[in-house]
């Protein structure tokens, strides 16, 4: 694979053994992890093509902690890169040989839960799951739903900024974060914004959010929780093509309706998925969306009639509703289990674009194109409502020209939904794996003035560095 990596820092590399020293007063024995076999399990994240041993690991358990080793390194001038859970499929928590990881899976309280305001503040190791899990016995739930919510960190939601299923209706991290305490560089702690539904001044929670870790580092953040709906149904929708399904999806946003969640899979992912969860998939299509709608009885019937009507007009063959807690589970069992189960299969690589939903159509049309030119099977699972297109590229890790070919689509791909009026990335963000694309989709001068804000609170470019921005764009 060709993405470079910058030669590490020799001075810093040949003060390891001083710079530890230096780290090991400011965190609990067991919190600095220095030895070459337990710094491995740090290599990488889960775009797994890249791997670098990190200079060590720091564990911190408190916000001070994490304020006393940034503030340290920025003393000594060295790399720092947070790591939640090592979920990132773009790269985003792979270290570089002279970076210390600074890993926040022991901050991992929910600190409090205000029904009354419809807020939590955890800590930035929570995963995202269990926030749902400590609120719903009282009938909340935390609307971000990433596939990987069982493992997921809200640090880690808050830098790449996630989406997940039922972001259509409810938004993406952005929307559901209300304030965070981070630290600086320097080891300044910050709060911006808090449990009030909006805050004075310049939107600085909204820079953070989507950041990658490269603006300063997460420690808390207060989340929205919103109650949850009466009830929810699934409908399964089987189409002839891919196309057909796309014009649907756009149909039915153009006419004003938003589901909770609309998903897509192509034939290729509807027969992987049904093989590993056995949701009751329908195998004779050549395409399938998963519409949720929520609400009352009476609600529910309406959107899908609704719905149901727009589908027939886009030659829908199948028409499947859960009747069940235990069918919805299973329906949804199968698309959050699609990468897994794909990579029981094959190795892949899983991009990340984002298209207008009207040209759903025309780029799904196009990546079956150049994935069967280049002979790579592919299968497309996505968030269909808001154009979040995973297609996941199949190949053979051990073949270095089928993992380049790969590699080489992907690039394609996100080239292609650029083209078609889109953006690099959803929710996954740039870090490692879009880091060269950025001047396909911005001028030098919208990236310079993306590398100003960064300086001004990294201007050592310090925090995760080599991910984001061109390594010659640096000013």
């Amino acid at each position: 694979m060709s993405i470079p990596f910058p030669l590490p820092d020799g001075s810093i590399l040949a003060r390891r053994d001083e710079i530890l020293a230096g780290l090991a007063p400011l965190l609990p024995s067991e919190a600095l992890i220095t030895t070459e076999d337990e710094r491995r399990a740090f290599e990488t994240d889960a775009f797994t093509a890249y791997r670098r041993v990190p200079l060590a690991v720091a564990l911190p358990t408190t916000t001070e902690e994490v304020s006393a080793v940034l503030r340290y390194c920025h003393e000594q001038g060295v790399k720092v890169v947070a790591r939640g859970a090592g979920t990132s499929l773009s790269g985003g928590a792979i270290p570089q040989t002279d970076a210390i990881v600074l890993g926040l899976s022991k901050l991992n309280r929910i600190l409090d839960v205000n029904f009354p305001n419809r807020t939590a503040r955890v800590q930035a190791g929570v995963t995202n799951l269990s926030i749902t899990e400590s609120v719903s016995a009282e009938g909340f739930f935390y609307a971000p739903d990433p596939s990987s919510q069982l493992a997921c960190t809200i640090g880690g939601n808050i830098g790449m900024n996630s989406g997940g299923a039922h972001c259509l209706k409810y938004g993406v991290t952005t929307n559901n974060v209300l304030g965070v305490r981070m630290v600086q560089m320097d080891g300044t702690i910050l709060d911006l914004g808090g449990e009030a539904m909006d805050a004075p001044g310049y939107d600085l929670l909204g820079v953070m959010v989507g950041s990658e870790g490269q603006l300063g580092i997460i420690t808390e953040a207060v989340v929205r929780i919103l109650p949850m709906a009466e009830d929810a149904r699934p409908v399964l929708f089987g189409f002839d093509t891919s196309e057909e399904a796309g014009a649907c999806v756009a149909a039915i946003i153009g006419a004003g309706i938003i589901p909770v969640a609309m998903e897509f899979m192509d034939k290729e992912a509807i027969a992987i998925c049904e093989a590993f969860a056995k949701a009751g998939y329908p195998l004779d299509v050549g395409a399938m969306l998963i519409i949720e709608v929520e609400g009352s009885g009476v609600e529910m019937d309406a959107q899908l009639a609704k719905i149901i009507d727009i589908a027939k007009q886009h030659n829908v063959r199948v028409v499947r509703e859960s009747k069940s807690a235990m069918e919805t589970a299973a329906i949804w069992k199968g698309r959050k289990s699609a990468f897994g189960a794909t990579g029981r299969l094959a190795d892949y690589i899983c991009m990340d674009g984002t298209v207008p939903t009207g040209q759903l159509s025309y780029v799904l049309k196009r990546t079956g194109e150049i994935c069967a030119a280049a002979g790579h099977r592919v299968a497309n699972v996505f968030h269909a409502g808001d154009g979040n297109m995973h297609p996941l590229i199949m190949f053979d890790v051990n073949d270095p020209k089928s993992a380049a070919s790969a590699e080489h689509i992907g690039l394609e791909l996100l080239k292609l939904c650029v083209d078609a009026g889109g953006c690099l990335t959803g929710e996954h963000g740039v870090g490692i794996e879009k880091r060269d694309l950025m001047r396909y989709q911005f001028t030098e001068d919208d990236l310079r003035q993306q590398m100003r804000v960064r300086a001004v609170f990294d201007p050592q470019w310090l925090l995760n560095p080599a991910k984001v921005f061109p390594l010659d764009g640096r000013e």
